[in-house]
């Protein structure tokens, strides 16, 4: 994935969307990696997590909305519990769902999920799973 840096402006209106969504201040990440290094999912997703709140802060939108991170995290809370700010990144990439799934932008249609997979998955599994696509 081709990442553009573009200049920081005193005006970053994503960043402010983000922060007012996840209740996270994230102007106290200072890259330390810890929640990149934690993540169970890391290895799949297109921008590790502490790159994921870096272009949050540069208030790269589109490249941020555009990768699969967000969609990825699982919400197992490791980010949390390793970071020295006591930051929770989960809440960040839970904002960023909701703020994509109100631009219409979906990463899974209702209709691909199999036929039988509600019947056989535990309800937990399936709460979860559909918890991420509603805004």
């Amino acid at each position: 994935m081709k990442i553009a840096l573009g200049t920081v402006g005193l005006d970053n209106a994503f960043l402010e969307q983000v922060e007012r969504e996840s209740g996270e201040d994230l102007s106290r990440c200072y890259q330390c990696g810890n929640c990149s290094g934690s993540c169970p999912v890391s290895f799949a997703m297109e921008i590790p997590v502490s790159q994921v709140i870096r272009f949050v802060q540069l208030g790269q939108e589109q490249t941020v909305l555009q990768a699969n991170s967000m969609w990825l995290c699982v919400s197992c809370l490791q980010c949390q519990a390793r970071c020295p700010k006591c930051l929770d990144p989960s809440k960040v990439m839970e904002a960023l769902r909701r703020l994509s799934l109100r631009q219409g932008k979906r990463p899974v249609a209702l209709a691909q999920v199999p036929d039988g997979f509600l019947e056989r998955s535990p309800q937990q599994a399936v709460v979860a799973g559909f918890r991420k696509l509603i805004a």
